[in-house]
């Protein structure tokens, strides 16, 4: 067998920066609405104390099948860890054996804040500047910054739900030049922003419908299982637009998407893939008034795009390390 090239968090955060990263995440997402993506259905596997395995496999255009195994360990976050690990496994276009091993949680990290920003570039008011975040982990800070590349922000707000991660605004503030304050609450937080982030892993609302201003865009991260729902019924219910990563996977594991269809405040029909919008073959926000959601739980042809510009910029620069398997 080839020789294998194994790739750190490090190797990864080296060659792959946030402009690399929403770059490939709007080519992984204009696959998907002209339907040249190859996606498999998404796995998950319940597991103790609310955790997750879960399992990804697609294919792009010109690659080989990318697979991404691994977990999300809510309880992490009280233990001073990751609340996602996994792995990333790239295989040869022509044929099939593996080229690459990816440390995964890197990867997920950015292409998943990345996503969010090309999902607000199509569906964010332009002159959003009031940013709400719910969540202060790791999701929650790549969130600040994925944003703040592609609406004018000019204020960020967030809302911790653990105490430990309460001391991020500051450094995120000097970090990006613009003034980030931790709120009181995350109703203070979103009252009044443009944009309001729910980076969480909560199975409780933290974001309500009533406290939501006309023009504002909610992007939920963290309901990515059924039993999780970071926003409430309301928040559907007041949307003139729903919007998921990918319709089939959406209507099966998008929280918020799989309560509001159940209890009747919302039709399957509805619900909107992003794709298309950012291929250009459809629309997205028609009014500046319209409250818009977009729930992401994550889509396998995110990793596959995110990985081959990973492999190929790690050639490129001599990154990583071969390993015969």
């Amino acid at each position: 067998m080839a020789d294998v090239l194994l790739l750190s968090a490090a190797d990864v955060r080296a060659v792959f920066d946030l402009p690399a990263a929403i770059a490939s995440q709007r080519a992984a997402f204009e696959a998907l609405g002209r339907r040249e993506a190859r996606l498999a259905p998404r796995l998950l596997l319940d597991g103790p104390d609310g955790g997750i395995a879960f399992c990804y496999v697609s294919r792009l255009p010109g690659t080989g099948a990318v697979s991404k195994f691994g977990s999300v360990t809510p309880g992490n976050a009280a233990r001073g860890l990751p609340t996602v690990a996994a792995l990333v496994t790239v295989q040869d276009p022509v044929d099939g054996r593996p080229v690459a091993i990816i440390e995964g949680e890197a990867v997920t990290t950015l292409r998943t804040s990345a996503a969010s920003a090309v999902a607000a570039d199509h569906l964010a008011v332009p002159d959003a500047s009031r940013l709400a975040v719910i969540g202060c982990g790791v999701q929650g800070r790549a969130h600040v910054r994925a944003m703040a590349r592609v609406r004018p922000i000019g204020h960020v707000a967030m809302a911790c739900r653990h105490p430990e991660t309460c001391g991020v605004a500051a450094g995120l503030s000097a970090e990006l030049g613009m003034p980030v304050e931790t709120a009181a609450s995350a109703r203070a937080a979103v009252e009044g922003a443009q944009i309001v982030v729910t980076a969480t892993t909560s199975a409780e609302p933290v974001v309500l419908g009533e406290w939501l201003d006309p023009g504002c865009t909610v992007l939920s991260v963290g309901s990515f299982a059924p039993d999780r729902a970071e926003v409430d019924d309301d928040v559907l219910t007041r949307a003139a637009l729903v919007v998921v990563d990918d319709v089939p996977t959406g209507l099966e594991h998008a929280g918020p998407v799989v309560a509001a269809i159940r209890s009747g405040h919302l039709s399957p029909e509805q619900v909107r893939p992003l794709g298309p919008v950012v291929a250009g073959l459809a629309a997205g926000r028609e009014s500046a008034g319209d409250i818009v959601f977009y729930n992401s739980v994550g889509v396998g042809v995110q990793d596959t795009a995110a990985a081959s510009v990973i492999v190929e910029r790690a050639r490129a620069a001599g990154v990583g390390r071969l390993a015969e398997l």
